[in-house]
């Protein structure tokens, strides 16, 4: 059977060792198994799999109780279906948020710069309704808070 060091997991899977040690910590690997003579952790092909779904999960923003759940489900499969896709579904409307939350910023960004442009070059005209354009973004900003 091939094992894996913490070197090797966090180097495949993108997590840091301690990030891999509170994994374990809280139970969500593991436990894993030791080397008999140095008591270092040997991660089987399981233990990896199931890191590599944890990584991913985390690098979307899921959290601790929510991958808890994931791997829950994921073992019991077919049977669970339903209850992971509506986990995977309001994550994916969370980060849906997110991505809105951050294109009013953007565009409150954008316009204040058309702003000042217009104002380096002089345009009272591109400046007036450059500022009308803020006062909705600045509103849309505030929607945010």
């Amino acid at each position: 059977m091939t094992t894996f060091t913490i070197q090797d997991v966090s180097r495949r899977s993108g997590l840091s060792e301690p990030t891999l040690r509170y994994y374990e910590d809280v139970g969500l690997v593991g436990p894993i198994d030791r080397d008999e003579s140095s008591g270092h952790r040997r991660y089987g092909a399981r233990d990896l799999d199931t890191i590599e779904a944890l990584a991913c999960l985390r690098a979307v923003g899921v959290g601790i109780d929510d991958m808890r759940t994931y791997l829950a489900n994921r073992t019991r499969g077919r049977a669970a279906a339903a209850e992971q896709r509506d986990l995977l579904l309001r994550h994916a409307e969370r980060i849906e948020a997110e991505i809105a939350a951050h294109r009013v910023r953007l565009g409150y960004l954008r316009e204040k710069a058309a702003l000042w442009d217009a104002r380096d070059r002089g345009d009272t005209a591109a400046e007036t309704a450059s500022t009308r354009r803020l006062v909705d973004a600045v509103g849309r900003l505030g929607a945010l808070r």
